[in-house]
């Protein structure tokens, strides 16, 4: 995202234009790639276990393989293969020089395309049949001239590329392999610690992650090729490509029924975007074939109908039997994400009381793994232009639980009387003869950016501070706050649509309608945190001018997010800044803003402080 066209001819940057604007590359990395082997064949040129792990690994990626060996020395498992067709076997000759002329007559035979070639009978290990250095020089020289990448075992100087530490996961609804693959490299730096790093991660990461991918494969296959009837009025066949995007919560109107089968398919890969971010790996992998045809129906809310029924299946795959006393509601804010800062009302809510959790999608896993497996529990579907159906749907099936007899707890991420929509569901189930009993939860506007090392108010810095949203009802544009110097402000919900809130804050042009004050300088100080408080928290630091470009270039964005302005975002940075409001001019903010930054044009800040992850 960047700033917008009259943003970059209005301000005139001094003391900053000298920052390096993008990270310098520094070198001994790998470009870490997945190919798509299909229909091309890998050439392997060795007999050992070594070699048949390599063509293992050749055939899962769905390419050709053929094995050069020597003589009667060929492992049990390429023999086996052999005999079941799985690859070809090829002789090689008596000398070195022999083997050279017939790789060399086959690469000159091929009709089709090399991937690459695999040269393990280098090994430091081989007592016997060890090729030389001399002739692996050679067969390097034959692939280059080919243009076909070697790999050459236990010679890095030989190898155009290098193998990771790989392990592929098990689907483990299906017990079959998953799509789920993971590879580790230390760059030829620790070849045995890369393989317990990648023991490591498979060993935390929760056994349902495989099964978790092969859902949303299909998911997202079934989003792209339009298996759904569309809209009356759509044209076009509903198999043009679906993009996701970098972040799965960029705007989207309102659905259509003019809506075309393009739109319908990019709508429903948003969606899927939006899953595969919130949903837990245990709830991805329970989904079953009807809940996938479900998904994608585009039906309001959790369902086709308009009430819920308590035989659906919950997160946790249990059914409830339906008590016969009133009912409640609870309306229950969760805090910011991470578990430890839930109330001690909401956690009681949640593992006492609750029969029923209606949870909206930004939940995060770690919340709702604390609910007993009694308690039913359904995610919201507010999918891409249909958050208000489905808050309508949400609403509707909490009256309808409550009125069987249900405890319902209607969580919500945050406060949820901080841009939650606490007040429409109140006054609806007031109506409906419900009382909800609101708990409230830590807003994300307060404990978010002090998770970043950022207060949103500190004496001699910000004397004040506003939270705003940077969306209004229905997807319309807000009124933002004008600058004032002492006054930080919390802007939630407006990273997808950065560019337009960076124009109102510094476009000197717009009416009074769109911003309520000045604008602001370029290099006032700005805070994007995503997934606050939560273990992949991230925050970046820039100014207004350069905050757009830092988005572009840091990879995928991580929602939810919020955006934090003014000068107490740098108040607390090392040794801290609490001057500001003493005076000075625009050359000594520019210098403070440069300090800040350490001569860059944005920093970022990956996870929490050891501090507080140490806490527990």
């Amino acid at each position: 995202m960047s700033t917008s066209k009259v943003t970059t001819e209005v301000m005139t940057p001094t003391a900053i234009t000298t920052a390096e604007p993008f990270p310098q590359p520094v070198g001994g990395a790998s470009l870490l790639l997945s190919f798509r082997l299909g229909k091309k064949t890998t050439v392997i040129i060795g007999s050992s276990a070594l070699a048949a792990k390599r063509a293992f690994a050749a055939l899962e990626a769905d390419s050709s393989v053929v094995v050069f060996f020597k003589g009667d020395a060929l492992c049990d498992e390429l023999r086996w293969r052999a005999d079941h067709g799985q690859l070809s076997l090829k002789p090689l000759g008596f000398t070195e020089e022999e083997d050279e002329v017939i790789l060399e007559s086959y690469l000159q035979s091929l009709t089709r395309d090399v991937s690459f070639i695999c040269v393990t009978d280098t090994l430091s290990t081989m007592s016997e049949g060890k090729r030389s250095l001399r002739s692996a020089g050679r067969i390097h020289k034959i692939c280059r001239k080919h243009r076909v990448p070697v790999n050459v075992s236990d010679l890095p100087q030989l190898c155009d590329f290098s193998f990771t530490s790989t392990y592929r996961f098990i689907d483990s609804v299906t017990g079959t392999s998953s799509p789920l693959q993971i590879g580790v490299t230390a760059n030829g730096q620790g070849r045995r610690v890369s393989g317990r790093i990648r023991r490591d991660i498979v060993a935390a990461l929760p056994k349902e992650v495989g099964a978790a991918v092969s859902a949303i494969g299909r998911l997202r296959r079934r989003a792209i090729n339009g298996q759904f009837d569309c809209e009356e009025g759509s044209g076009g066949d509903g198999r043009e490509e679906a993009v996701e995007e970098a972040t799965p919560n960029l705007p989207v109107p309102q659905r259509s029924v003019a809506e075309s089968n393009v739109g319908v398919s990019k709508r429903r890969m948003r969606w899927v975007s939006q899953i595969s971010e919130y949903w837990s790996f245990s709830r991805l992998a329970g989904m079953k074939e009807e809940e996938v045809d479900n998904l994608l129906s585009e039906d309001l809310g959790l369902g086709s109908s308009s009430t819920i029924s308590l035989s659906q299946t919950s997160l946790h795959l249990l059914d409830l039997e339906t008590p016969s006393h009133q009912g409640r509601i609870f309306l229950v804010g969760s805090g910011p994400g991470h578990p430890s800062l839930l109330t001690v009302a909401a956690r009681d809510a949640l593992t006492k009381y609750a029969n029923l959790v209606l949870s909206d999608k930004l939940i995060p896993a770690a919340v709702l793994e604390m609910i007993p497996s009694h308690v039913q529990v359904q995610i919201a579907r507010k999918f891409p232009g249909n958050a208000d159906g489905a808050q309508t749907e949400l609403q509707e099936a909490a009256v309808e639980a409550a009125r069987q007899g249900l405890t319902v707890v209607r969580l919500k991420q945050g406060d949820p009387t901080v841009y939650g929509r606490a007040g429409e569901e109140i006054l609806y189930f007031r109506s409906q003869g419900f009382e909800p009993i609101v708990i409230p939860g830590v807003s994300s506007a307060l404990a978010g950016p002090i998770f970043a090392g950022v207060p949103v108010t500190q004496r001699g810095v910000a004397e004040s501070f506003i939270v705003c949203t940077g969306v209004g009802r229905g997807g319309k544009g807000v009124k933002l706050p004008g600058y004032e110097r002492s006054r930080t402000v919390v802007i939630l919900m407006g990273i997808a649509r950065l560019g337009t809130v960076l124009d109102t804050l510094q476009n000197p042009g717009l009416p009074p309608e769109k911003r309520d004050g000045p604008t602001y300088p370029w290099y006032t100080p700005i805070a994007i945190i995503e997934r606050a408080t939560m273990p992949d928290q991230r925050a970046v630091f820039s100014t207004l001018r350069d905050v757009g470009a830092a988005l572009e270039n840091i990879g995928e964005q991580r929602p939810p997010g919020m955006i934090v302005v003014g000068w107490s975002v740098l108040c607390l940075w090392r040794q801290g800044d609490v001057s500001v409001l003493d005076g000075g001019g625009v050359d000594a903010d520019e210098e403070r803003v440069r300090a800040w930054l350490e001569g860059k044009l944005w920093r970022t800040q990956e996870g929490l402080s050891d501090n507080w992850i140490n806490l527990w």
